[in-house]
């Protein structure tokens, strides 16, 4: 008797494929990503990297979200396969097996699908795991070589999840057939439905749900408060977006409705009908492919601003390929300077390397608090001013900034300075520390023009380059705080090559500290900061891409299963209305505009989210570190126009489908 139950069982499946083959490849999948996931975040490479705690956290996470997505689309496939197979299980029971014999059979089916699936994606996902993996050593820098292997705890956690969500929805299904009565379910697919009415209590609601979102997203000003309102703004964009497809959109073909020039119209009158109860019965499944898509456009087009915008981040947050600070009591005399120099140019020599540009300076560094042009220093005792209140105050001679700067400036008299400022100086003087300076000019801010997002990060503080005539004008204001030697350099050769010797001149450094007077070396290289950038930023690039083509399935499949879904439910009424006389042709162009509509409003309703989100998702992503808008703007549009392609072969794959049911 089991022998017949499991034969039963695999003729079901095999006379069911059309439904069941995208069951199975979604739980192959889905058990192939979350092995690969886990696979990944057992790897012993991770624990050496300088950001593994972060990394490590970015995996766990991705692996939660997985397996929280495949469990949540199992079930929507699921269910949407037993809406399909009412009718048969109603036939089975009217044919004489009981519920519990049909329970049997749907048993049989679900250790054939968990097999299929679980074997099936661990397969895959052992066969992917190394290629994966690599993908994610390039992403973060890491060099090392990864071995093949099999994670034994990744096969066994992904047998574990995916055995407990079939059992669930074998739960389920049986719950379904005891409860439901069998003259029911044989006459299901032919159950009239009542027109669906507007509530317009859920329609306003939605809108001032997604608008409010919209507000939030748009308005927002500074990084910090974009991080704080993104997840309110999601929230509710996203209870808008249900209610959109759910209640709006049908107040709005009731509205079509009552318009009897519109709507009385051969072409229209189809289409808004077929619509109205399209919308009813489908509206979940259309606000999902919208939030989905939503999400793929998201990840995919932050993702791939962040890697392909990290050369244009290092070249803008570091000027040149290594800098270093030196802390020094006295201003370097021209020996000194000159000794270093020539220490620089014998460390290149050394290393083989050319410098194409060599810049050094001196400047004085001061925390103080500024009230309009009068300076004081930063003295939180009296209790007066907290740290929101302080300023920064560099001082440097007029040879020091055109060094720097690469500017010629007009020579400045002793007792005379000149201003440069990101936040503007309107006075004609400047008091600082109790001494009155003259204000001779205002010069360019060091580094090229004021940058608004560095402005916008100080608030109300103020960052001012006070320029003087020379190293005793210098020495007076400082009145012995240590100053700064600074060197900017730009080096040939290759990453490896320009990291070689960065450390090269480090340990130089070092070596001449206790001669100079110096015993804090502060140095950077843009070859090291691409590393620690790769590093602290791999994985969430991995995790974007990652989940951005788990979404991007998921959306697939469901708009598969939506097209087919009404394929059967088109096909009735297809039949009838070319029955009363309706020509084939109108009917099916009316079909045609009708699912065409249906099928691009979730990717439309997901672009116009995209672009309200642009102003908060600009701001976040300064938080890893990019500032060009520009670029972003062009990776979001090229990520929509190719998201829009695939959207657009889907539509055409599925028609076909949706078209041989309804021609049948």
């Amino acid at each position: 008797m089991n022998t017949l139950y499991c034969r039963l069982a695999m003729t079901n499946l095999k006379n069911n494929r059309q439904f069941y083959l995208p069951y199975i490849l979604v739980g192959i999948v889905s058990a192939a990503m979350f092995y690969i996931m886990r696979a990944i975040q057992g790897n012993e490479g991770i624990d050496t990297m300088r950001g593994s705690a972060t990394l490590e956290i970015v995996l766990t996470l991705g692996l939660v979200i997985v397996g929280i997505c495949a469990c949540i689309f199992l079930f929507y496939t699921n269910s949407f396969v037993m809406k399909r197979r009412r009718k048969e299980l109603g036939v089975y029971n009217i044919l004489g097996m009981e519920k519990k014999h049909i329970a049997k059979v749907m048993a049989w089916e679900a250790v054939i699908l968990y097999g299929f699936s679980v074997c099936g994606g661990l397969v895959f996902g052992i066969a992917f795991h190394k290629l994966a993996a690599m993908l994610l050593y390039k992403m973060t820098g890491l060099s090392e070589k990864i071995p093949f292997s099999v994670s034994g705890w990744g096969c066994f956690q992904t047998a574990e999840l995916f055995g407990i969500v079939y059992v669930l929805m074998l739960l389920y299904n049986f719950l379904q057939v005891k409860l439901a009565n069998p003259i029911a379910l044989l006459h299901s697919s032919n159950a009239g439905e009542r027109e669906p009415k507007a509530n317009w209590i859920s329609a306003g609601l939605g809108l001032a749900c997604i608008l409010t979102g919209y507000y939030l997203a748009v308005t927002v000003h500074g990084v910090l408060e974009a991080v704080n309102m993104f997840f309110a703004a999601v929230i509710l964009v996203i209870i808008g977006t249900y209610a959109l497809f759910m209640s709006v959109s049908i107040a709005a073909l009731k509205l079509l409705k009552k318009n009897k020039k519109y709507y009385y119209q051969t072409t229209h009158f189809i289409t808004v009908s077929g619509m109205l109860y399209r919308m009813k019965r489908n509206a979940v499944g259309l606000a999902s492919i919208c939030i989905l898509s939503t999400m793929v456009l998201v990840m995919v087009s932050t993702t791939m601003s962040l890697y392909v915008g990290m050369e244009d981040f290092l070249q803008e947050e570091f000027e040149t390929e290594v800098s270093v600070s030196l802390y020094l009591k006295n201003i370097p005399d021209d020996a000194e300077r000159e000794y270093l120099l020539a220490q620089i140019e014998e460390v290149a020599q050394q290393q083989n390397r050319k410098m194409t540009q060599v810049s050094e300076y001196v400047d004085a560094p001061f925390i103080t608090y500024n009230e309009e042009n009068n300076v004081k220093h930063f003295d939180k005792s009296d209790g007066s001013y907290d740290y929101a209140d302080c300023s920064i105050l560099y001082v440097m001679t007029k040879r020091d900034y055109e060094s720097y700067t690469g500017k010629t400036i007009r020579e400045i008299a002793q007792g005379n300075v000149m201003i440069a400022s990101l936040t503007g100086f309107e006075w004609e003087t400047i008091n600082i520390f109790g001494k009155e300076y003259p204000v001779l000019e205002k010069v360019d801010f060091p580094g090229g023009s004021p940058d608004k997002q560095v402005t916008e990060s100080l608030g109300n503080r103020y960052v001012i380059y006070v320029i003087v005539a020379d190293d005793g004008q210098l020495d007076e204001i400082r009145t012995g705080t240590a100053v700064q030697y600074h060197f900017n350099i730009e080096i040939d050769g290759t990453q490896a090559e320009r990291k070689a010797f960065a450390s090269a001149l480090k340990e130089m450094l070092v070596s001449c500290g206790e001669q100079l007077g110096f015993d804090t070396i502060i140095s950077t290289s843009r070859a090291e900061q691409k590393e620690i950038y790769m590093e602290q930023n791999g994985g969430f690039l991995f995790l974007g891409l990652f989940l951005g083509s788990m979404f991007l399935m998921i959306t697939v499949l469901i708009i598969y299963y939506k097209q087919i879904s009404e394929g059967f439910e088109d096909r009735e009424r297809f039949a009838i209305m070319t029955k009363v006389g309706l020509s084939r042709d109108v009917v099916k162009a009316a079909i045609h505009t009708q699912m065409r509509t249906v099928f691009f409003m979730p990717i439309t309703v997901a672009v116009i989210h995209l672009a309200m989100a642009f102003p908060m998702l600009k701001l976040i992503m300064q938080i890893f570190g990019l500032a060009n808008a520009s670029l972003f703007v062009g990776c979001l549009i090229a990520t929509t126009a190719v998201f829009a392609l695939i959207y657009f072969i889907v539509f055409r794959v599925t028609s076909g489908s949706y078209y041989q049911i309804v021609n049948r």
